[in-house]
């Protein structure tokens, strides 16, 4: 083998030995002569503006009414969107009719917006009315609830229940407003009735 063989065989190697050392060359001159790195922000959850333990938050409407109230043995006030994050909190929302006893509940965690307008109960949540006139107690049991307090309206995608009395309701998915009674289960409704009393 002659020596212009040897080197036109050695040229790709050669080639990629020299790109090789070359952009080591260029990496060292950038980390030697570059501006320093920035500093890392913080990275992480967002920090709370204040903690409250035992909490007691009560929102009224504009007639000076009290719209909801709620407990929490833990209260976050986030930074940033002023949110309010709740831990294991209980609620009542006051019923607008004369002699309808409030709705009272509970859930795992719940996030109550800036303006107090709407309420995120999350994980499982239920609910209870104590019996009033002839109406018998009710309870709605159901998941992941949003909820527009001073409108009394709910709303879930997660499976529900409504029992009042003998009467059963459930399916998935639910909208209810508490003003007027009115309650509408959005799929795969299965409902049972206590027979009527026939009178003597």
């Amino acid at each position: 083998m002659n020596l212009r063989t040897y080197l036109r065989d050695r040229r790709l190697p050669a080639a990629t030995l020299a790109v090789a050392l070359a952009a080591g060359a260029a990496q060292l001159l950038l980390w030697w002569f570059g501006p320093a790195p920035p500093a890392h922000d913080f990275v992480g959850p967002p920090r709370s503006g204040y903690t409250l333990t035992n909490a007691q938050v009560t929102d009224y409407n504009p007639e000076g009414r009290p719209s909801f109230h709620l407990q929490t043995p833990h209260l976050e006030r986030r930074e940033g969107d002023e949110s309010l994050y709740l831990n294991a909190p209980t609620f009542q929302l006051p019923a607008k009719q004369p002699g309808v006893p409030d709705w009272q509940g509970e859930s795992l965690y719940g996030w109550v917006n800036k303006g107090g307008t709407e309420l995120k109960l999350q994980g499982p949540v239920n609910m209870h009315r104590p019996a009033f006139g002839d109406a018998p107690a009710a309870e709605i049991h159901t998941a992941d609830v949003s909820a527009w307090p001073k409108e009394n309206r709910l709303e879930t995608a997660a499976p529900a229940q409504m029992v009042q009395g003998g009467t059963r309701i459930s399916g998935i998915g639910m909208r209810a407003n508490l003003n007027d009674k009115h309650l509408e289960l959005l799929d795969d409704v299965h409902a049972t009735f206590p027979p009527r009393q026939h009178k003597r």
